[in-house]
């Protein structure tokens, strides 16, 4: 489930609860999904009861109930003044990842385009290789600005992980080389709706460790960084280094191919199609700040 489908989803219950309980009163035009201010509440959270004033104190446990009905939902928490804090169940983080690699996928291609809309699983078009001195010019531009500390264009030639713009691309060329060695031992990335007897794909495989979740709740919020017009390059570069460490701290923790002679498993196909999503995102983003996303690095 993805803020949008999210947002989508509270403002349906808000009508609903308002028409079972026949209140007159006028709802939001559009729910603002964003992440929790604080580690731990959530996966997603939203401030709309505030937007209602006193009613909002009415609508709060109706709200809650209808919103755990709802199948990629595991958790409704109404906390302080009005905020709802949600939590998605496997279910919920599977569909994410999928719509991750899909919306992703025809960002890069072109929104809309006849080529985009052609292929419901567009992969975006690769780099075969980077072009060092002009990708490190325009990170530095979009970032130098934004920061107290100027990076000049020397700095992110260093090929090391205290450069961010490395990390970035170093991230997206592994991703991308999961993926291959992943078909080399025949295992496929999951793309696919949850549908495991414990809320998620595959026997119950639900994203769940810290990690992963952290890594998905930068994943998703990445569309509103990148789409807002108030958010400045550099923050959108530092969005994407985010999302960088926070893929490697997945890959560390939970490896998305087998090790040694085990066997492949369900989890590693599920986490090689995180792979893919953080793949498409980085590249999607790369692409925006008009720097290369190699497949090799």
């Amino acid at each position: 489930m993805t803020p949008a489908q999210l947002s989508r989803t509270v403002l349906l219950s808000l009508h609903g609860v308002a028409d079972d309980a026949g209140w007159p009163v006028d709802l939001p035009e559009r729910v603002v999904v964003e992440s929790p201010p604080r580690r731990g509440s959530g996966d997603y959270a939203t401030g709309v009861l505030l937007r209602l004033g006193r009613r909002g104190r009415g609508f709060a446990g109706p709200l809650a109930v209808r919103l755990g009905r709802e199948r990629g939902i595991g958790r409704v928490e109404i906390t302080g003044p009005g905020f709802v804090n949600v939590t998605l169940n496997g279910v919920g983080r599977a569909e994410l990842v999928t719509a991750l690699v899909r919306e992703g996928a025809r960002a890069r291609k072109g929104i809309g385009s006849p080529e985009a809309e052609a292929r419901d699983d567009a992969s975006p078009v690769e780099d075969e290789d980077d072009s060092p001195a002009e990708d490190a010019a325009r990170w530095a531009a979009a970032t130098t600005a934004t920061t107290a500390t100027a990076t000049t264009p020397a700095d992110l030639l260093v090929r090391t992980h205290a450069n961010p713009l490395f990390r970035v691309q170093y991230a997206h060329a592994r991703a991308r080389a999961l993926l291959r060695n992943g078909a080399a031992l025949g295992v496929e990335p999951v793309h696919q709706r949850g549908s495991g007897p414990h809320g998620g794909p595959h026997g119950g495989y639900a994203y769940d460790h810290p990690a992963e979740r952290a890594l998905l709740a930068l994943l998703a919020d990445h569309d509103r960084v990148a789409r807002a017009t108030a958010v400045p390059p550099g923050a959108h570069a530092r969005h994407l280094t985010a999302v960088a460490d926070a893929f490697f701290d997945v890959h560390d923790a939970c490896p998305p191919l087998p090790q040694g002679d085990r066997k492949p498993k369900a989890a590693h196909r599920c986490r090689l199609a995180l792979a893919e999503a953080v793949g498409t995102v980085l590249a999607g983003g790369l692409t925006q700040l008009g720097v290369t996303a190699p497949a090799h690095l």
